[in-house]
């Protein structure tokens, strides 16, 4: 995946660890996404995590990937578990998945 071009489509996994559930996560990653143009969802765990997947350039993804580690003004980050891999382009827009 190295040799890909900067603006080829990946896929981010993500799972954020901390007080972000309750404090507008979803929405505002879901914002985030849209505003970036990337494709995927987000949604709530049964642990207390927020799991989001999302596809879209690289470079575009390092920089919603720092938003993830931010999140929103009420929620408090611990960590991000971040993987990338290959885009499946299976998504038409960013959701919130319930």
């Amino acid at each position: 995946m190295s040799d890909a071009p900067a603006d080829a489509p990946v896929r981010l996994h993500a799972v954020v660890h901390g007080y972000v559930q309750g404090v507008n996560f979803r929405a505002n990653t879901q914002r985030e996404a849209v505003r970036r143009g990337l494709t995927g969802w987000v949604r709530n765990c049964w642990d207390g995590t927020v799991e989001v997947i999302a596809e879209g350039p690289r470079r575009t993804l390092e920089q919603f990937e720092q938003y993830l580690h931010r999140g929103p003004l009420a929620a408090t980050v611990e960590r991000v578990d971040v993987t990338y891999g290959n885009a499946t382009g299976e998504f038409s827009g960013f959701h919130i998945r319930y």
